[in-house]
């Protein structure tokens, strides 16, 4: 009985693995195509999509991955192959949360301080210079400086922006993002952290001048039992971005996304047709979006995420790698958080939440 259990849960484990595998493959083209191409071809999109999906040949893989990502998503969940090593890895993950603000302030501090000196306006796609208040803002997310007001500030210029030029709706994870870091804080290392423990410390000269602290301490406070919704901000943030990718830059955009592929020969990658090519990377996109949104398998969601953009990183080289640094630090943030509240997981994560107590604990640093 117990060998059939164990081939059972290694059978899971790799139609698990092969569905991962898949949606990364695909998702080798998930750039923002605007970057990297100037002209798209004359395709419409009910044209395009009539003609894909009446080829078996696009039809028959799209059909075959999605069955193998929800048989290994089923044999998981029926099986719970390596449970204590599951658990291991959340209670690993969960080891961090302390640097999670910092990890998101360095994850938006640094594009904007990039997109300053580059010449841009957040989005490579927006040719604006908007050099020093981006620079600025950028430093005080890095040093983490009065990090919520500026995170707000952040965030307001880029919703002016971008109903000034729609076209920064490419770089969207910077609202989730920039909400997040406004929830959270600056947390440690950071100026905010630094200047507060001087400010409180008994009989400091700085803490007489200091007009701030007191402020800042019944305002955190206040926000304090609502920061436990950071990983539904990020979530939700981060697979609007995915949808809103995979939708408007391949779906609704074929002729964009085909001329990504010809660009940079990715047939010859991967023996594909081009339109196999781009409904698979913008059904890839959109349904790990929503899988994100809704919370369910988030870390596995987030750890596909990360290696999309980092096969994207080689596959097209072009494509700036600024671009994607905030995508790296969200997919990251719920590594170590999970999917929070209102998350599927809540409910599919019990059995391995129990095992989380007799995990192995190194007792000594690697």
């Amino acid at each position: 009985m117990f060998r059939g259990v164990s081939v059972r849960r290694r059978l899971s484990l790799t139609l698990l693995t092969t569905a991962a595998l898949f949606v990364v493959a695909v998702g080798a083209a998930s750039a923002h195509e605007e970057y990297v191409v100037d002209e798209e071809y004359d395709v419409g999109v009910a044209e395009f999509v009539g003609e894909a999906l009446s080829d078996p040949a696009v039809v028959g893989p799209l059909l075959a991955g999605g069955l193998a990502v929800l048989a290994g998503a089923v044999g998981y969940l029926r099986f719970r192959p390596a449970p204590r090593d599951v658990a291991a890895f959340r209670l690993a993950m969960r080891e961090y949360t302390e640097y999670v603000p910092w990890l998101l302030r360095i994850s938006f501090g640094i594009p904007l301080i990039g997109a300053g000196f580059g010449g841009y306006f957040v989005s490579p796609a927006v040719d604006v210079q908007l050099r020093l208040l981006q620079v600025t803002l950028g430093f005080l997310l890095l040093f983490g400086l009065a990090t919520r007001l500026v995170a707000l500030a952040s965030l307001a210029v880029y919703l002016v922006g971008a109903a000034v030029w729609p076209t920064l709706l490419l770089q969207l994870e910077f609202v989730g993002g920039l909400l997040a870091v406004a929830l959270v804080g600056s947390g440690k290392p950071s100026a905010d952290h630094v200047l507060g423990r001087v400010a409180g410390g008994p009989g400091t000269l700085y803490g007489r001048v200091d007009v701030v602290y007191d402020r800042g301490r019944r305002f955190r406070a206040r926000v304090e039992p609502y920061e436990r919704f950071l990983p539904t901000v990020v979530r939700v943030g981060l697979g609007a971005t995915f949808v809103y990718l995979g939708v408007t830059q391949k779906l609704l955009q074929p002729g964009l996304a085909l001329a990504v592929v010809d660009r940079y020969d990715l047939t010859a990658v991967i023996p594909a047709s081009p339109e196999l090519w781009v409904l698979g990377a913008g059904v890839a996109e959109t349904a790990l979006g929503l899988a994100l949104i809704v919370g369910v398998f988030t870390r596995a969601g987030a750890a596909t995420a990360i290696g999309m953009f980092t096969l994207t990183l080689f596959a097209l080289p072009d494509d700036p790698v600024l671009a994607h640094v905030a995508l790296f630090g969200m997919a990251s943030v719920l590594l170590i958080t999970g999917g929070g509240p209102y998350a599927v997981d809540n409910r599919t994560e019990a059995v391995e939440d129990g095992l989380e107590e007799v995990a192995p604990t190194p007792t000594t640093e690697p």
